[in-house]
């Protein structure tokens, strides 16, 4: 055979080359690049085209998928061409999946001799007359790349960056047009505040002068960042990167060193975190005002801004909100056999045309149907909501005056339970609690006859003596509303119980009926006085020690016993968690009986199934790159539960702030589903990040959760400073 010529060699290795950079998305050593080109855009507010560079991700013209927008600003006296040394960046970055594929349009700027700073200008001199910069970047080149290019029009897919001059430009961008980007890397941002020094270049373009004027102070502060902060809208929040060297140019003028570029970085951090409208992050890297700075600094915004960009938009709340132009909290929620569903909250202020005692009043309402608000002149809060065969609800609280009638002079926290009808009619309310102590119920589940099981806390002494500062408290109150026992359960540290369950509790969720013919207490009681004695009841909450079964694991620790139905002694106890801070919220009995609890854990949500005997038969973990907490709970057929909660990182969409996570598990605590929906506020935490939010299995198989939102749902608007939603979420 005659030897392969040496140029068929090299043809041979050049199809190798070529099928390894066209490899497909997972296969090992991967090595593709994004292609640069250049376009130009029309822009009728110039009279002229703008002309840019953009990249476009590898395998972007073999797909028919849409991508998010990077719009990279250069600074004063560069090109377009500047940008054009993070395409391996991105590449890197991309092939890595540490951020999602995007395109990136890296515009020229050479209108007022490269020194525009990205505004409109007002400057009307001959020698270098301003320019709409700012609405023909903003206006005409975004709406030519969304016609050109595979992009999402949506904000949360479009991030403006930009270095020095072009930071500056970045910064304005993201905060004067809200609606069309959602995040900004501002990069050495040459703002200054309240003025530029004197020998700043931002004086000597016109970008900020009026008429004749190349400078006017009243133009600058006008489109400065401390002019914008205040008129934000928090609907739409901007996720901020700010980064700077630490060897910046120092001005030489002492007079001048607040100009200095590392210290208005840091003061443009402390003004915009402060704002509700974005959420702020500040870096200091070694350098100075190079790309030995830009470049690290530019991978770093990605690697934080990067992953919440989405073409999709997120999942909203639904409208009507409930609640008052006042303050007011999520306090559950129930579902019934007809499909209806009833609601719990406490309100600021009247509601339904129902009466406001004061302060804060227990509302219970079945929308559409019938609102019933209980109250005294003090505060009362709702913690759980319960659906009775009867078509009736049971809630549980706590209430600082005499709400029951038999209270009078009480100012400290007593637990109460009310039960009421189908048709919302009070049948009874029952308070109860130790004299002068504080006591609250977190926690309740309807008995089979009618009656309830609660849980919350006393600092005082209801059963026995008081083991610490606050001890978990069990207590079962009879169909009729008597207090039948109380269990007190604690150490040294400080208890909670803040979740209860039964097994019977579930079984009754799952097959109830209209029973209005058996409303009498005393026949309610009778009749279910076995299928009582045979039920397990699962409380969960936290401890500050270690109680009485349990070993103290480190920080707040989680913990979990079963008590029999007649309230005997415990069963078994055991703490659940690690090393650091964790709790249990709420707890529910699957239908395949395992006792499953969900809370957090080191920042993280985490789920545990116990059997009735107490034994560990799994345990599940969901983290994300922020906070994450279960803090609902609710059976679905076949073993599964639905787990309900918040998270501050990134599981579907994010929406803003905290948003309403959903887990679903199969029996075996596999993770089946995740979700997250909310609004561009906190949703499901009170201020002091504390979960408010509950959920309950319909009989539909889906799942109805409530909870707390400080934002706007979609298609309504917010009714005050915290209101309550009420979503359906497919089991």
């Amino acid at each position: 055979m005659p030897p392969v010529p040496r140029w068929t060699l090299a043809g041979v290795l050049a199809v190798l080359v070529a099928l390894v950079l066209t490899a497909l998305p997972g296969e090992t050593d991967v090595r593709v690049s994004g292609t640069l080109a250049t376009g130009a855009a029309p822009s009728p507010a110039l009279g002229e085209d703008v002309a840019y560079n953009v990249y476009l991700p590898a395998r972007y013209d073999r797909s028919q998928a849409r991508y998010p927008v990077l719009y990279l600003l250069h600074g004063r006296g560069d090109t377009m061409q500047a940008w054009t040394r993070v395409r391996t960046t991105l590449d890197d970055m991309i092939r890595t999946k540490r951020i999602p594929p995007v395109i990136a349009v890296m515009p020229d700027a050479p209108w007022s001799e490269r020194g525009s700073w990205y505004v409109d200008s007002r400057y009307t001199g001959a020698d270098l007359p301003g320019r709409p910069v700012e609405t023909a970047l903003t206006r005409d080149l975004v709406a030519h790349v969304d016609a050109t290019y595979r992009t999402a029009p949506i904000r949360q897919a479009r991030l403006v960056g930009g270095y020095s001059m072009g930071g500056a430009g970045a910064l304005r961008f993201a905060l004067a047009h809200q609606d069309l980007f959602g995040a900004a890397a501002v990069l050495s941002p040459a703002v200054y505040t309240p003025l530029p020094p004197s020998d700043s270049s931002a004086r000597d373009y016109g970008a900020f002068g009026a008429g004749g004027t190349k400078f006017s102070d009243e133009v600058y502060r006008e489109l400065n960042y401390p002019a914008l902060l205040p008129a934000l809208d928090p609907d739409l929040p901007v996720r901020l990167f700010v980064a700077v060297g630490d060897d910046e140019y120092a001005n030489p003028d002492p007079a001048d060193a607040r100009h200095d570029l590392d210290f208005e970085s840091a003061a443009l951090y402390n003004a915009a975190r402060r704002s509700p409208a974005i959420s702020a992050q500040l870096r200091v890297l070694d350098g100075g005002h190079d790309w030995t700075v830009w470049t690290p600094a530019f991978e770093q915004a990605m690697a934080e801004l990067g992953p919440g960009l989405s073409t999709t938009p997120p999942t909203g709340l639904p409208a009507p909100l409930h609640g008052t132009p006042g303050t007011d909290w999520a306090g559950g929620v129930a579902a019934h056999a007809d499909g209806s569903l009833t609601l719990a909250y406490a309100a600021s202020g009247p509601v339904g045309g129902q009466p406001h005692a004061g302060r804060l009043d227990a509302v219970v309402t079945r929308p559409g149907k019938w609102t019933r608000q209980l109250g005294t002149a003090a505060d009362e809060r709702l913690y759980g909501l319960a659906a009775l065969p009867d078509g009736g609800v049971l809630a549980a609280g706590y209430t600082k005056g005499d709400l029951d009638g038999r209270h009078p002079g009480n100012a400290a926290d007593d637990a109460f339970v009310v039960r009421l009808g189908a048709d919302g009619a009070v049948r009874w309310i029952t308070q109860f609690g130790a004299p002068d102590a504080a006591d609250r119920l977190y926690g309740l589940t309807a008995a089979p006859d009618g009656g309830a099981y609660v849980a919350g806390y006393t600092k005082g002494a209801l059963d026995g003596p008081n083991a610490g500062d606050k001890d978990a408290v069990v207590a079962r109150l009879t169909a009729g509303g008597e207090v039948a026992w109380i269990r007190q359960y604690g150490g040294p540290g400080e208890d909670k119980a803040t979740g209860i369950a039964t097994a019977a509790a579930t079984t009754a969720a799952a097959t109830a009926t209209a029973a209005t013919a058996r409303t009498d207490a005393d026949a309610d009681a009778d009749a279910d006085a076995d299928a009582d004695a045979d039920a397990t009841v699962y409380v969960v909450g936290s401890t500050g020690a270690a109680m009485p079964g349990t070993t103290a694991l480190g920080g707040l620790d989680g913990w979990i016993a079963a008590y029999p139905a007649d309230g005997t002694a415990r069963k078994w106890a055991a703490a659940v968690g690690g090393g650091g801070d964790d709790r249990l919220n709420a707890v529910t009995v699957t239908t395949s009986g395992l006792a499953v609890a969900t809370g957090a854990s080191g920042g993280d949500a985490l789920t545990v199934a116990h059997t009735s005997s107490g034994k560990r038969r799994w345990q599940h973990t969901l983290a994300t790159s922020a906070s994450d907490e279960g803090a609902a709970i609710a059976p679905l057929p076949g073993g599964e539960v639905l787990v309900a909660g918040h998270t501050r990182g990134r599981v579907g969409v994010p929406a803003g702030g905290a948003d309403v996570l959903t887990l679903r598990l199969d029996g075996r605590g596999r993770q089946r589903a995740a979700g997250q929906l909310g609004t561009a506020r906190d949703d499901a935490v009170d201020p002091f990040a504390e979960p408010n939010l509950y959920a309950a299995a319909t009989a539909s198989g889906q799942v109805a959760i409530a909870g707390l939102t400080y934002g706007a749902p979609e298609g309504g608007a917010a009714l005050g400073n915290g209101d309550v939603f009420l979503t359906t979420s497919p089991g």
